[in-house]
């Protein structure tokens, strides 16, 4: 785990950097809450040093009379980002003498004359269209990260510009044809790197189809909320396409378990839903886990094949209470079977999971023991979560607080244990387990969560079972309970919340209550900050390749709804 990251200073931290850009590492930035509100003031390095700190950003999108845009080349002197393409210019509002907030505008067009040459008596005189405002955050590496909620400006002018070669290696001015080949990383643009807030400017501001004087004239008071954005999202279809061979090894070590059980019947349901695939993310966690921390090994997958065969388990019986039909585009083994078959699987998957892990020879005797207890205590935690929900149908009022304290046995115990008992056998210190721990907590969170919104914004076919179960069947997730206590008219809602027999043409609408009310929304957000969460417990420990892989396993869970 890096010093810095624990606590410690900034020593050296500008040690071999450039001169000129060190200097300015002492301006002030404007730390900002969530909601853009002022909160204090940070030097420049301490905003952007490890987990950084929330500040004010602005970006400037320069257009000239062709509709074409300035982009620039960051210098490769810069601290952060350096050598990655970007908008025409891009910096921080300061905190001026006596706490006066310096503007965007103001802070824009200083630093337009100071990087691009271009003289304050002019830009002074442009019209700035702000646009909107979105927070988000982006690592550069180990120690260099942005976290920002960044201000766009539009504004059009025919000028010459002069960079400050300190501070832009090249620039050059793009159509939007070139622009999109370029955010795209299409033809020559393929090897080169594009600043991820850039994309997220040119997606959010500048659709395809754009007109730029309309693009210019809208506004938006709206904070768009991107939590962390990837330098290099192709990395992640790569690293998924890596994780084919520890998702095999770990449902071997699946099918070898089930292969214990030779009554038939027990067989065939235990089987079941294993057979409607699955990311089979719960059994390979505890190697990625162990990869990034310490040193991975076979009783990994051992490891992970049990809680995988227990995350089945609580399925079957989940199922059986709330009479779902459909599990993994399957019937559910209780429809397909019977009840008590069903119940007679899910207990044998329990007993078998622990029988495995004791039997395993990779796994030391003294390792064993914390492992027993962790899993145990992950059990009785998922079942306490899970009558937490049961008799939720039963109350009167669930607060928001009763839901997270639920789904965080429900859902977010399994993530934990796979990510503390992954980093448990895999070596690490007592202080990495418990880092691991959390990224695992927040992880189901967001997970969880996610899955409520998927619930309502997913059909059928492909969530793999039914959509908008959760509100037919009164289900209080974070959103209903956002519905409920808003105060707002919501008829449709209303009308097929707890409604068994309600009809998809009543969900439908039930949902567009929802989205129309800002409940979706809500929940969304709440998910957003389980993620970032994550990613700052992730923050804590040294970077790898290893631990890019949990970062992308991290980004995932806010890509499931295509």
């Amino acid at each position: 785990m890096n010093e810095a990251s624990r606590g410690g200073g900034m020593e050296g931290a500008l040690d071999g950097k450039d001169s000129d850009q060190t200097s300015m590492m002492s301006e002030s930035c404007i730390l900002v809450d969530n909601e853009d509100v002022a909160i204090g003031s940070l030097s420049k390095l301490e905003s952007h040093y490890m987990a950084g700190s929330l500040h004010r950003a602005f970006s400037v999108l320069l257009f000239n009379s062709k509709d074409e845009l300035l982009v620039q080349k960051r210098a490769s002197s810069k601290i952060t980002f350096p050598s990655v393409w970007a908008n025409s210019c891009c910096s921080h509002p300061l905190m001026l003498e006596g706490g006066t907030e310096e503007s965007v505008v103001d802070a824009a067009i200083r630093k337009m004359e100071q990087e691009l040459g271009i003289p304050s008596s002019i830009s002074s005189d442009w019209d700035y269209n702000p646009v909107g405002r979105f927070m988000y955050s982006s690592r550069w590496d180990s120690e260099w990260v942005e976290r920002e909620i960044d201000h766009v400006l539009l504004v059009r002018a025919d000028v010459e510009v002069a960079p400050n070669p300190n501070e832009i290696g090249a620039h050059e001015w793009v159509d939007m044809y070139e622009l999109r080949r370029m955010v795209s990383q299409e033809g020559r643009w393929g090897d080169e790197v594009v600043a991820p807030w850039f994309k997220a400017i040119v997606k959010s501001y500048l659709p395809e189809g754009t007109d730029i004087d309309d693009a210019m004239r809208s506004r938006s008071n709206e904070i768009l909320r991107f939590s962390r954005l990837s330098l290099k999202p192709g990395d992640t279809d790569a690293i998924l396409s890596d994780l084919s061979n520890h998702r095999g090894k770990a449902e071997q070590h699946i099918q070898n378990g089930l292969g214990k059980i030779t009554q038939k019947r027990l067989h065939a349901a235990m089987s079941h839903l294993f057979k409607g695939g699955g990311k089979r993310l719960r059994a390979m966690l505890p190697m990625l886990v162990g990869q990034a921390v310490g040193r991975g090994h076979e009783g990994h997958y051992v490891l992970g094949a049990c809680i995988e065969i227990i995350h089945n388990f609580t399925l079957v019986h989940d199922d059986i209470m709330d009479q779902d039909p459909v599990r993994r585009g399957l019937r559910a083994v209780h429809v397909e079977f019977d009840d008590s078959t069903a119940i007679n699987a899910g207990d044998a998957m329990l007993a078998l999971s622990f029988e495995m892990l004791a039997d395993s020879t990779h796994i030391d005797d003294e390792q064993l023991r914390p492992l027993v207890r962790s899993i145990g205590e992950m059990v009785r935690r998922v079942s306490e979560g899970q009558q937490e929900d049961f008799e939720f149908e039963e109350r009167d009022h669930v607060s928001e607080e009763d839901y997270m304290s639920m789904i965080k046995g429900k859902t977010s115990a399994m993530f934990e244990m796979c990510a503390r008992t992954g980093a448990i056998i895999a070596g690490a210190s007592d202080e990495v387990v418990e880092t691991m721990s959390e990224w695992g907590l927040m992880l189901g969170l967001c997970f969880q969560i996610m899955d409520d919104v998927i619930d309502l914004r997913s059909d059928t076919a492909t969530l793999g079972k039914t959509s908008g179960s959760d509100i037919s069947s009164g289900k209080r997730t974070i959103i209903a309970l956002h519905a409920l206590s808003s105060g707002k008219a919501m008829p449709a809602f209303e009308a097929a919340y707890g409604n068994e027999d309600a009809t998809e043409e009543m969900i439908a609408a039930a949902v567009n209550d929802l989205e129309e009310s800002g409940s979706l929304e809500y929940g969304w957000k709440r998910a957003l900050e389980y993620h970032e969460a994550a990613h700052q417990a992730l923050d804590k420990v040294n970077e790898s390749d290893s631990l890019q892989v949990l970062r992308t396993i991290t980004d995932f869970q806010m890509a499931r709804i295509q």
